[in-house]
């Protein structure tokens, strides 16, 4: 049974790494940032739902008086 040839693994690793780097810095340096994000004004709208109008009371089970 052949050995395994290892001598060549050490400058593969090294080539590959290499390759990433320069493919994630390119990737990275061709994207635009934005230099200021602008700021939208936004008037709030109040919303005017019916059960806004009441006034509920919410009784829970554990809440209610013992008899």
């Amino acid at each position: 049974m052949p050995q395994l040839d290892t001598s060549t693994w050490f400058i593969t690793i090294l080539s590959m790494f290499l390759t990433l780097f320069i493919l994630l810095q390119t990737k990275i340096s061709s994207f635009n940032y934005y230099l200021t994000p602008s700021t939208k004004l936004i008037a709030s709208q109040k919303s005017h739902n019916p059960w806004e109008l009441k006034w509920t009371k919410i009784y829970l089970p554990l809440s209610l008086p013992l008899h």
